[in-house]
């Protein structure tokens, strides 16, 4: 039996900053996924791929910017709190916390998903039925990869012990 992954939310815990700062990412989630669907839709190969890296390159460093975990916020901390961050960073294990998102960061993050990013291009020659299922697969594709950056950030925010952003401001710390 497989073991279920906590939400992003259940991670978060009762910590009100946190559940916010999910709610706000999973908004922001929501509607790239359902770009990176409509995409899917479009018969032309390779344009989801693109579609889907450009989304995601914007995406990462908003959940992160939610969560204080961008360059910038992280290089604004204490020494001592920095250090935090990154010792939590290095045990989640993720590459797209604090760090500057670039094409390459973004296409590791996707080959853990290349298989159902392959069986979306394919999918994109059956007419109709394909093109749903390319949506289909483009949508949970992208709220998959969003999700688990989204854990990850709950993760590191809480190690570290990190006072959040306020909503679409800068850091209160």
């Amino acid at each position: 039996m497989a073991k279920r992954v906590p939400s992003a939310s259940a991670l978060a815990g009762n910590d009100p900053d946190l559940l916010a700062a999910v709610q706000r990412s999973r908004r922001l989630l929501h509607r790239r996924a359902l770009m990176a669907a409509a995409a899917g839709t479009v018969p032309i190969p390779g344009l989801d791929w693109a579609v889907d890296a450009a989304l995601l390159s914007r995406l990462v460093p908003q959940i992160n910017a939610e969560f204080g975990l961008t360059p910038e916020q992280i290089d604004r901390l204490t020494p001592h709190k920095r250090e935090q961050v990154q010792k939590a960073v290095g045990l989640v294990g993720s590459a797209l916390i604090g760090k500057f998102v670039t094409r390459e960061l973004v296409i590791r993050a996707t080959q853990a998903v290349g298989m159902r990013l392959t069986a979306k291009q394919a999918a994109k020659y059956v007419p109709l039925a394909g093109q749903a299922v390319a949506a289909v697969l483009g949508y949970t594709t992208l709220r998959l990869l969003g999700e688990q950056h989204l854990r990850d950030c709950v993760e590191v925010a809480k190690a570290a012990q990190l006072t959040l952003p306020a909503p679409g401001g800068d850091s209160k710390r």
